[in-house]
């Protein structure tokens, strides 16, 4: 046992070096890479994260930017139909003027018309009663007048 204490001591006093070997080499290996290695890590991660960062901004504004063009798109065809029906009921207004005015105009020409007819009738009616006086004196005569005469037609 005393030669296996020996031998472990041995084989320990052979490990020491390796132990400082390998210490250093942790420490220098933590100094050299590790370290620039994790500060490279998180600003290339701290990079990824603004670089979604902004894109989902730039993607919020471009959706922001077409809801405001639907909008004022919505807005406009809105005013579209608006000016449309105002135009529709203006041409609607000005057809009834016109109608309006039309049938204004008949019932005038219709009076006039109605009046002539009316003086027509009036002129008539004077010349029938004429003629039905004269018819009816030329008739008396005729009945009245002695037998041998010559009958005259139209009072002559």
């Amino acid at each position: 046992m005393d030669q296996t204490l020996r031998q472990l001591g041995e084989l320990l006093l052979g490990a020491v070096p390796t132990v400082i070997l390998l210490g250093t080499l942790s420490i220098l290996y933590s100094f050299l890479v590790h370290r620039p290695l994790t500060a490279v890590l998180a600003e290339r991660h701290s990079r990824t994260q603004g670089a979604m960062e902004r894109a989902r901004a730039d993607i919020a504004a471009a959706e922001a930017r077409t809801a405001d063009y639907e909008q004022r798109l919505r807005e406009a065809r809105q005013q579209v139909f608006k000016n449309q029906e105002a135009r529709r009921q203006q041409a609607t207004q000005s057809r009834n003027q016109t109608v309006n005015r039309a049938r204004t105009r008949a019932q005038e020409q219709v009076k006039l018309a109605r009046a002539g007819i009316e003086q027509d009738k009036q002129q008539a009616m004077a010349k029938l009663q004429s003629d039905a006086a004269r018819l009816a004196s030329d008739i008396v005569r005729t009945v009245l007048r002695p037998m041998g005469s010559p009958i005259q037609v139209g009072g002559q």
